[in-house]
């Protein structure tokens, strides 16, 4: 009962207060019109240079991106932010994974992963994805998109995501570091099918090896297992790269100097924009223990 009539006393008061006194200039004793309006939430933006514990995933939601220190273990770190911008942001969900603007955004991610990684990504044992925001987030203002890189157990054999310690900033800047790709193992069976390629140590007996990229152009199609004129396209684009690589000329002679070993992303990957495809050298009868790298014509000698 006493604290009822001490509010009510001190209520009282106030009203006696208000009510006795002018008010000072300015105040006109309305207490709701002078607020300045209220900003709308604004939606969450990820940022680059941010590693997560969970595995990638193409859908980024907020609940399961909880930013690690990079220094801890992580399984997804962040190269580059970007926004989406045109018709594609005007529209009412998020573009779908073939469609031009998510192209356009892998294009970009692919460019900028290369500034934050020190070299193209398909260089390294790592996975480039793009993350969109939900459609929940989408409609809620989201319109940026994620380029996030993984390291992987390996990048020919559909591998697992490692979890590792440290950025992956500038990982492979140097030729020689540790995540580039190097030589090879290789397993194939008589139908020429590689069934295995475990990564090797380039002193060590090994009879493959990695040798670059070829960027296959837009309008590029996907080839299937048995389409062998359309692999033959990558054949002979990735001898390119073998000719590069070993410094060998690039003549009629190029095909009989070794076997070679395009590996492609899955075909829903290569519909947003991955094109890239990794080139390897395969020395059908032959095991070295030196890598190729610069060897000349007689290290990679014409065959019958």
């Amino acid at each position: 009962m006493r604290r009822s009539v001490a509010a009510l006393a001190l209520g009282a008061l106030m009203t006696a207060g208000l009510a006795g006194c002018g008010m000072p200039e300015g105040v006109d004793g309305e207490l709701t019109d002078d607020w300045g309006a209220i900003a709308a939430p604004a939606s969450f933006v990820p940022s680059a240079g941010v590693c997560y514990s969970t595995d990638f995933a193409p859908v980024a939601l907020r609940t399961l991106s909880t930013p690690v220190d990079c220094a801890q273990d992580h399984r997804t770190e962040t190269a580059f932010v970007g926004t989406f911008t045109g018709e594609t942001a005007a529209a009412d969900k998020p573009p779908a994974r073939d469609a031009g603007g998510a192209q356009a955004a892998f294009a970009e991610c692919d460019k900028q992963s290369a500034t934050y990684l020190g070299a193209d990504w398909r260089l390294g044992r790592l996975a480039l994805g793009l993350a969109l925001p939900s459609d929940k987030a989408w409609a809620g203002g989201a319109r940026w998109y994620r380029c996030d890189v993984t390291e992987r157990s390996n990048v020919e054999e559909n591998g697992t995501t490692v979890v590792r310690k440290g950025s992956a900033k500038d990982g492979l800047k140097a030729e020689d570091a540790p995540l580039r790709l190097g030589c090879y193992t290789m397993d194939v069976q008589s139908t020429l099918e590689i069934t295995k390629m475990a990564a090797a140590d380039c002193t060590k007996e090994h009879n493959g090896e990695f040798v670059g990229v070829w960027q296959a152009p837009a309008n590029t199609k996907y080839p299937q297992v048995t389409d062998v004129a359309a692999w033959q396209t990558f054949y002979n684009n990735c001898r390119q790269r073998i000719a590069d690589y070993v410094k060998v000329p690039k003549d009629d002679d190029l095909a009989a100097r070794s076997g070679v070993a395009p590996v492609l992303a899955n075909e829903a990957d290569w519909k947003t924009g991955d094109r890239g495809a990794r080139c390897y050298i395969w020395l059908q009868d032959l095991k070295i223990s030196k890598t190729l790298r610069a060897a000349g014509p007689n290290a990679l000698p014409v065959t019958d």
